[in-house]
């Protein structure tokens, strides 16, 4: 008794932070059973925030193995001897390190990411956040802080928020990790890269991205998690590491929501 009385005294001396964190739980409990949540995809109850099951079952995660350089599938595990990185990979590595997708970019995901994107629903950012923190765990072990692919200011006014830092911030809150917004930032305007050819999306965002001097004070010698929504060419991605990599960061690994199913073509 005497024990049990003092373990109780110490935790009164603590004061109530100790109680706060089991009181929130015990109200958002009791919230969740008088409200339920509704699931992201629909208007339909679910036991937490999420998706519904037809949605989830539809989604295809990736999952290992998979190539370290782009993150796309492996069809098969080639075992303890197996190249870590696909063909085309290993004959033009990108700019950034490593790469992880949560999962492939097809009709179902599509859905969900253009709701989030355009379609101002917010609530799929701790979602994709979630998906990514066990994505690409093995990264986020290793990284210093994350940076989300940045929009050009007119971009920004027109949708309102960035989709990349959305999704990042929850993503290095959760990681603990430094979250650095605005340490790269979009120089020039530029149109879509939807309907593009792999070219035509590298040509369109050349030199489209910088470091700012504050930006270089907080990558420098850095190892940088760069965070976005889909990886199709990688042109993007590519354009952001180059720029990172020039203002003195040590390393850049990706993490995307989605990506292509196939692997990069090898270059002509």
């Amino acid at each position: 008794m005497g024990i049990q009385d003092g373990g109780w005294r110490d935790r009164l001396k603590a004061g109530p932070g100790l109680f706060l964190p089991r009181l929130r739980d015990l109200g958002r409990g009791l919230t969740d059973l008088v409200l339920p949540p509704l699931a992201h995809d629909s208007l339909e109850p679910s036991g937490a925030p999420g998706l519904t099951a037809d949605a989830w079952s539809r989604v295809v995660f990736l999952e290992a193995p998979v190539c370290d350089g782009c993150g796309a599938a492996f069809e098969a595990d080639g075992g303890t001897f197996a190249a870590d990185r696909c063909a085309a990979c290993i004959a033009a590595p990108y700019a950034f390190a490593r790469a992880r997708a949560a999962c492939v970019y097809d009709e179902a995901s599509r859905g969900l990411i253009l709701k989030f994107k355009h379609g101002d629903q917010q609530q799929f950012a701790g979602l994709f956040a979630r998906w990514l923190s066990r994505a690409a765990a093995d990264l986020l072990v290793d990284v210093d802080a994350v940076v989300p692919v940045p929009l050009h200011r007119l971009r920004l006014l027109g949708r309102r928020f960035n989709q990349a830092a959305e999704i990042a911030r929850p993503l290095s809150r959760h990681a603990r990790l430094d979250y650095l917004p605005d340490a790269l930032v979009r120089a020039r305007h530029t149109v879509s890269q939807g309907g593009r050819s792999a070219r035509g999306r590298r040509l369109n965002v050349k030199s489209a991205f910088a470091v700012p001097e504050p930006g270089r004070r907080q990558i420098r010698g850095r190892r940088i998690l760069l965070v976005d929504d889909v990886l199709t060419t990688g042109a993007t991605a590519e354009a952001c590491s180059r720029a990172l990599l020039a203002a003195g960061a040590r390393a850049v690994d990706l993490a995307v929501v989605a990506r292509v199913r196939n692997a990069r073509e090898l270059p002509i």
